[in-house]
Formats: structure tokens, sequence, C-alpha cells
């Protein structure tokens, strides 16, 4: 189990050359030709093609142009070969894919793929290896040449896909030949982590203004993790929206006629098995009944990049009929269940980009593998929907789903998938609404959302948040919605948490006698919040002091909190005491003026977005350029959400995530949509989208999208076919 073997490899892997046929780049150039590329103000590409796979060839083309690192980086890590690029501290993030996704298992399954999408893998491949051909000073970190069916290795676009959700720290504990170090968070327990996540609307015609479906596309994701295109063909393809760097469909978008929100799902549909293991004469067992059955063992190779060539480290690796090890608990090796169909995943994510209304996206729905997302759509029809996450096993609900159950018991086995019928989705209800905000599907629609009782209790894990009761809060009761009021409720600024925290700390400080040092020590400063109205703001003072107060708070009571099983800020609310509430202020107060020279600081002088390099990981500097951001995590209660922190060396707090794509769309027998990128689509800072969309982006200010052909007029920056 824990044997490791060190040996350095024969040939570099990330070195081979470049090579590229004339009859490939014959190929090549023939599809570019059948390919337009129209870079609007923004330059976001809209990309033409006679067929799909044409479009699929210009758009990924595009891609690269704007940004081949993180195309390159998503499939590395996709396929498990980080280390060959990064170095032994990637080991473990390669086992956990390589554990799943194995080349030769790909390859098979790209050729028993339907031969449409071959088509379009092929052509994704095919326009990949031509960027690489017509930009040779472009050295790619380990990918020279791309292949077919590595598009099945990163076929949903989720920012953190289900095999991501295995802990590092565990596999390293099993397969290592030593303790795990533990994982360094910045001082940052998970609770005070950024919280993910990302906002659905949809609202029917008889709510807005111009009776037309309207839909808010808001996912909260790192930032810079997705481009903006559109992808048009003569095959009835035309999306808008956001793709994950390296794939070819639209993942958060719309065509003309319907689109489609992906908010990350609570439901529990990944599963872990607490295995029974026998020692026999043949080596490892698990007991499952009254068998013993034996382990599938294999052994997996993890390459990885020294400072003197390559390495490798060969780990063997135990199977069970549902899947494979990947930790152990006192006694047990636990083994870990998951949705694995990455040619339907694949399929599904395309061709839900070609539905036109809500029948047909319920046919894409069908194959069951949008696993670890809930999705809102809207269609001109007028039609509006909540699907709850689209691969949920069913399963015995007499067993504890939350944690790993007893492997060895034949029923703790999935009895298939629940059906759309069987799911918590909410339908066109009467209130003409629906809304998620990574939130329990039991408030989609209000008073008319399904019921938590009609449901097995794995449907969902995640309860309510405070996202969802803002939402709701800007939803219900209301008519007349446009664009225009729909992005003023994507940006209202009220925040529920300081709703809850506030009214305590003040009557805690009503309460204290006059003569307390304390109680005169924050006087002004709780004035200035008794007159607060829950609001944000750049200039906003109150903002800034609440925010640093409630952290402060949170966090000094954290340890108290778990003793009772009660997150931060309900034992703030509750339980937190008198000195505990006043103190913390105290202290925050200190904290701002020792940072930015008084406690009196506008919230925008603190929180703020800035994008110096092209870079993966974002370096932050004080003396840097800037632009304040009024809107704060989503960890408050804010729809808008902006996951900021002070790095090392600054007193500014910069943000890596939370609104990343907005869009607003509106349906009818035409398309209208307005949507901002966080910054701007180019990576490269010499480029005039490197940073153009920074100041719309944190003023919440859209900009209008070019959805039809027509409206390039005027708007076109460059028309070209691939091959520069």
């Amino acid at each position: 189990m824990k044997k490791l073997v060190l040996v350095l490899a024969v040939a570099c892997l990330a070195c081979a050359p470049r090579h590229s046929t004339d009859a490939d780049v014959g190929r090549w150039e023939q599809q570019a030709a059948n390919v337009t590329i129209i870079r609007d103000d923004w330059g976001i590409p809209h990309v033409y093609g006679r067929t799909d796979a044409d479009a699929v060839f210009g758009v990924i083309y595009a891609q690269a142009e704007d940004d081949f690192n993180r195309v390159e980086t998503n499939f590395l890590n996709a396929m498990g070969r980080l280390a060959e690029a990064e170095g032994e501290s990637a080991i473990w993030r390669d086992l956990r894919m390589k554990i799943f996704i194995n080349p030769d298992s790909m390859r098979a399954r790209y050729d028993s793929s339907p031969e449409w999408l071959q088509a379009l893998m092929n052509a994704w491949a095919d326009g990949l290896n031509y960027y690489l051909h017509t930009y040779p000073e472009v050295t790619p970190r380990v990918i020279t040449r791309f292949e077919p069916w590595m598009a099945l290795t990163f076929s949903e676009g989720s920012i953190g896909g289900d095999i991501e959700r295995i802990n590092l720290r565990g596999l390293e504990e099993f397969y290592g030949n030593e303790a795990a170090t533990p994982p360094v968070v910045a001082g940052m327990s998970d609770e005070f982590a950024e919280p993910g996540g990302s906002n659905g609307i949809a609202i029917a015609p008889a709510n807005t203004a111009n009776g037309h479906a309207l839909l808010l596309i808001n996912p909260h994701t790192s930032f810079f993790f997705r481009h903006e295109a559109q992808m048009v063909s003569e095959e009835g393809l035309n999306a808008y929206g956001a793709l994950t760097w390296g794939q070819f469909f639209i993942y958060q978008g719309f065509n003309d006629k319907a689109g489609w929100m992906h908010t990350s799902t609570g439901a529990d549909n990944i599963d872990e098995y607490a295995e029974t293991v026998v020692e026999t004469d043949d080596g490892h067992a698990y007991r499952y009944g009254s068998e013993v059955r034996p382990f599938i063992v294999s052994t997996i190779s993890v390459p990885f990049r020294t400072d003197t060539g390559m390495a490798r480290r060969d780990f063997t690796v135990y199977r069970t009929h549902r899947g494979p090890i990947v930790r152990a608990m006192d006694d047990k090796w636990i083994s870990v269940s998951l949705m694995q169909e990455p040619v339907k995943a694949l399929m599904q994510s395309y061709s839900r980009t070609k539905a036109t209304n809500l029948a047909r996206f319920r046919e894409t729905m069908e194959l069951h593998t949008n696993s670890s997302n809930n999705t809102v759509f809207a269609d001109a029809e007028g039609n509006i929907a909540y699907w709850h996450s689209n691969f949920v096993p069913r399963r015995d609900s007499k067993f504890d789903w939350s944690r790993p159950v007893d492997g060895s018991d034949p029923a703790t086995d999935w009895q298939g998938v629940h059906s759309i019928d069987e799911s918590p989705n909410v339908f066109n209800p009467p209130n003409g609404w629906v809304q998620n905000t990574n939130n329990w599907p039991y408030s989609a629609a209000g008073a008319n959302s399904p019921k938590a009782a009609d449901y097995p209790p794995y449907m969902d894990r995640a309860g309510e948040n405070a996202r969802g009761i803002h939402a709701i809060r800007v939803l219900e009761g209301r008519t007349g919605f446009t664009l225009d009021s729909l992005v003023a409720a994507a940006y209202d600024s009220y925040l529920p948490a300081f709703a809850e925290l506030v009214p305590p700390l003040l009557a805690s400080y009503d309460q204290r006698a006059e003569a307390n040092p304390l109680k005169t020590r924050v006087a002004e400063q709780i004035e200035l919040l008794r007159g607060w109205d829950y609001r944000w703001s750049a200039s906003s003072v109150p903002t800034a002091l609440a925010i640093f107060w409630a952290d402060t708070l949170q966090r000094r009571i954290a340890a108290a909190a778990t003793r009772v099983r009660m997150s931060s800020h309900d034992y703030a609310v509750r339980r937190a005491t008198a000195a505990e509430r006043l103190e913390a202020l105290a202290a925050a107060s200190d904290k701002l003026a020792a940072d930015f020279g008084s406690w009196r600081t506008p919230w925008g002088d603190i929180n703020r977005f800035q994008r110096l390099t092209g870079d993966i990981v974002q370096p932050f500097s004080d003396s840097g350029p800037s632009t304040a951001v009024g809107f704060p995590s989503g960890r408050w209660g804010s729809l808008a959400s902006f996951g900021a922190r002070a790095y090392e060396g600054t007193r500014r707090w910069y943000g890596t995530s939370g609104n990343s794509f907005v869009a607003v769309v509106e349906f009818g027998d035409s398309v209208r949509a307005r949507a901002v990128t966080a910054g701007g689509l180019n990576n490269d800072p010499a480029s005039p989208h490197f940073n153009d969309q920074a100041e719309g982006y944190a003023a919440g200010d859209l900009r209008p999208v070019y959805f039809y052909r027509s409206q390039l007029s005027g708007h076109t920056l460059r028309e070209y076919r691939p091959g520069r």
C-alpha cells in the first residue's frame, strides 16, 4: 500500500518536440478557411463557422490566443500532469486525477463515442495544434501536441469538479510513506475562507415590463477562470457566454431562444464506503456480504519535474467494485463512488448550448451527468425553471450518507439515479421567479418551492444561506422587471448578515455602565453603526467598520462556537457576551487605524480589484494601481460577491474570487443582453483587453452584448481567420 519507487525518467516528457506533418497543416488550413473570428470593442471573439466543428476549431484557437497558459494548465490538472510542469509539490493532485483519468480508457471512450462528438473533439485538438503551429514563439509547459481524447478528461466546466472534492491529505497519508503535511490555509479555517457560490435568477414574463422572460447569470469563481465568446454555425449553433478555459462549449450562457446558469449544488452525490480489509494468501481483500473479494490493484506512475530533469513515483492503487481507496479511517479503508461518464458529460455540456426551449433542454438533462450543479433556466417561450443536481444516486435512506457507510453491506450499493421527476425541481411557479445561490432547493420559488419532507435527506446538505434570503428579498412581490432593474437586484447593496449581527452589539453597548472605559472607547463607532442602513458602498465607513468588527469577533469566538456545534455567525448573534462584542469592536478599530490611519476609512479604500500580471496566481501590491470595489464577500449576504483579503506585504484587501462573468438576458422575438467580465479577456498586460473592464466590473456597469452579427457594425476591432 505505501510502497514508493523513485526513478529517473529516461526522457523528458515535457520536452518532446512539436511535430506537424504537411498533411496536418493542410487539414488545419482547410478548416481555418471555414472560420471567421470577429473581435469586438472588448476583444471578445465572435466565432462563425460553416459547421459546429468549425466553430469549435475557431473558439479554441481564439481562447489560446487570449490565454494559452490557462488552457494548458486546466488540462494538465485534468489529466494529472501538473507535476510535470510544477514539480513534486503537485504529485498528490496528479495522483488524485490519475486514479480516475486513464489515457487508455479515454482513448477507448473516444473511439466508441458518437461520430458527431468525435468530430468536435477532432476540431478541438486541431484548433489548439494549429495555434501552436502558427505561434511558434509560445512554449507549452508540457503538452506540445493535443489529442482528441484529451477533451474527455475535462468534460464539465465547474470550478471544482467531483474528483477535486477528494481530500489530498488523506490520499497522501494512505499512499505516501510518511504522515502527510497539513495544508496551509493562510491562517483561516474553512468557515472563514471565501464561500464558493453563484447566483442564478429567472423571472417569468408576468413579472417583467416587456412580457419577456429574464435571466441573471452570476457565477462566483476564481477571477479569470473563464473566457467569454460567441459560437455560431450554419448547423443551428448560436451560443454566447462563458467557457471554462480549454473547453469548447459555452458553460454559462444563452442562445437566441434560451439561457442557463449553473450554481454549485448541495446535493450529496459522492459517497464514501468504510471497507473491511481482509488479509488473504493472495494479498489484500475486502468483505462484501458473505463474500471476500480481492481488491482491484493497479500501478499508477506520476512523473514530476526536478532541477535535474524528470523523475517518477509509482503508486500501488487499490479499488473496490464501487471505486478507488482514497484514505484510511481507523482500521478501515475508505473507497469513494462518484459519477464517471465523460462521454455523456461532454455530450450534455455541448448539446444544451443548442437547446432552444424547456422541452429540448429537458432532453439534455436526461443524460444525468451535470453532477456538481443546479441549473436556473429561462426561454423565449416564457418558461422558467430550477433544475436540482442532475446526478443524485438513489439510496436507502436508513443510512447516514453524510458519513462513510459500511462497505461490507450490499444494501449500501447505489440503486440507479433519481429521475428528473423524482428531484426537487421547479417549473413555471405561480410566483413568477426562481432563484438559487448554492442554497437548498426548498426556497427556490418562495412559498411555491418543493418541500423538504418530500425528498430524502441526501438531496441537499447545503441548507439556506444569507444570499438566498437576500435573493428572495429582492424578488418577492415585485413585478415590472427590466434588464436594468435585474442588474440593480443583482447588485442590491443590503447585507442581511449585519441586520442580525449589529443589533446585539448595540444592545450590548446600551447595557454597559456609562462609566465603563470600553463604552467610552467605542462610543463614536456605535453611533455610526446605529445609523447605518446595512448597505455597502465604496464610500461607506460603516461597511468597513462592520466587516472588520464581525470578522474579528467571529475569529475570537470560533473555538467556543465549534464546541457547541454552532456557526460563528449564529454564536455571535445569540451567545457572544457584551464584552466579547465590544472588545472586538475596539480591536477592529485599532486595526483599521494602524493599517489605514483612521478607523473612519471608507470601504472602497480597503477593498480593491487589482490585476498586475497574467500569472494564474496573482501578486498584489499597495503601490500598484487598483480599483475600489463597493461589494464585499458573499459571506455577509451580498448577492454581488468579492472575496478579498490582505496579502503578505499589503494592507489593502485584494479580490481573487466572486463575481466573475455577470450577464443579464431578455428573451423575446430577439435576445438582448448585457455583461461584464472581471478585469479583461486577455492575459497579456500589454493587451488593451487585459484590464479594460475593471471599472465596469467594480461599478456593476454591464456593457451591451453584440449577439447579432449586424450589431458588430461599428464595434469590430478585427476580423480574421485562424492562422494570423
